[in-house]
């Protein structure tokens, strides 16, 4: 049972270029299909990590397939919508895609530094995504779902709606860096406690 989340990681992770080729085929439906695989790569993220608590399947392989997988499906789709917007959404909301493409890219570059700086210095793991973040990944999700929906969205909705996911974003980022400076920082502290009682072991040694 423990390899099952990874599984399914695996597939979301599998269904991006999926997602891709069905999101600019040629097929006056094809929104629709586009945004069922949406919609089942947001339902596999929730199945693995059912899967995951409930039978205490996790793994340090399924630690970096399961957000791989969240991240590539939301910047891909986010991607997709700001070149479609080109031609099919009012010129109005494209800088405001593009900045959230930006702030995205921005966001998980730095979880993923933060990350990867926590592991090898303080051999610990960045916390798992709290309510924001989570909160912040459904708006994502129903923005682009909307965006999808409807191509001919007026300008102030569409902005307004994006302006909202990315506030959202960069309060989750905003407490992920909160939880990286705190381990950090008891690490730095939990260092010099050690150092210190080194310090007096040897002081209090006799001569």
């Amino acid at each position: 049972m423990k390899v099952v989340p990874n599984i399914i990681s695996i597939f979301r992770i599998c269904l991006v270029p999926v997602f891709i080729a069905v999101y600019f085929a040629d097929d006056r439906d094809i929104k629709y299909y586009a945004i069922l695989i949406y919609a089942i790569a947001g339902l596999s993220d929730l199945l693995d990590g059912y899967i995951a608590r409930k039978y205490e399947a996790q793994s340090k392989l399924g630690m970096l397939l399961d957000p791989l997988g969240d991240k590539l499906m939301t910047f891909s789709v986010l991607v997709c919508i700001t070149i479609t917007s080109i031609t099919s959404i009012s010129t109005a909301t494209r800088p405001i895609l593009i900045c959230a493409v930006i702030v995205f890219f921005i966001k998980e570059v730095l979880m993923g530094i933060g990350g990867l700086i926590l592991h090898k210095k303080a051999r610990v793991e960045l916390p798992p995504a709290n309510f924001i973040g989570k909160a912040s990944t459904f708006v994502f999700f129903v923005v682009c779902v909307v965006l999808m929906l409807f191509r001919n969205l007026p300008a102030v909705a569409a902005i307004i709606m994006i302006s909202a996911a990315m506030c959202l974003t960069l309060i989750a980022l905003a407490g992920y860096l909160h939880s990286y400076i705190k381990i950090m920082k008891s690490k730095s502290n939990g260092e010099a406690e050690c150092n210190q009682h080194s310090v007096q072991d040897v002081n209090e040694t006799p001569q």
